[in-house]
């Protein structure tokens, strides 16, 4: 129940030709703290709470536990809902022996990309493809809790 993860900005859209799956996914936050964020997922016809805690000084690692829950739960659920519905598009690219996630954000976000790369420590080291932009791990106005409340068009 430890998420190890690290993040980055995408310089590029040459991910899409590379990616073997593609998702539309609708989140929100019933607790958008960052001590403990509870999150509402709905990705495709699945639903997902997800509880997360704070991370480690390095911003890699923290607390996760997520359990799929039906689609007729999650959709009354995002309705209870912090303001801030996160809308967004995920890729899943295979590199070397991982898998990125890379969101690309519409609404009041549009036009921001991210990757995300989940490893099994902290020192793992993994292949970086050309898309790959400036890590932002760590940086907490790059969490999804985050610009759900000020969004990226705002910055």
């Amino acid at each position: 129940m430890v998420e190890i993860e690290r993040k980055f900005l995408v310089t590029s859209e040459d991910f899409k030709k590379e990616a073997f799956a593609k998702h539309q996914i609708a989140q929100g936050y019933l607790n958008s703290n960052p001590d403990r964020t509870v999150r509402i997922r709905i990705k495709g016809e699945s639903g997902f709470l997800t509880i997360k805690g704070i991370n480690n000084d390095s911003g890699t690692t923290r607390f996760e536990w997520e359990t799929e829950i039906a689609l007729m739960e999650a959709k009354p659920l995002l309705d209870l809902c912090e303001k801030g519905i996160l809308l967004k598009t995920r890729y899943e690219i295979q590199v070397g022996k991982h898998v990125y996630e890379v969101d690309v954000f519409h609404g009041e976000n549009e036009g921001l990309i991210i990757a995300e790369i989940e490893l099994s420590s902290e020192q793992e080291v993994f292949e970086k493809p050309n898309w790959l932009g400036k890590e932002v791990t760590g940086d907490n106005r790059y969490y999804n809790s985050y610009i759900s409340q000020k969004p990226f068009s705002a910055w």
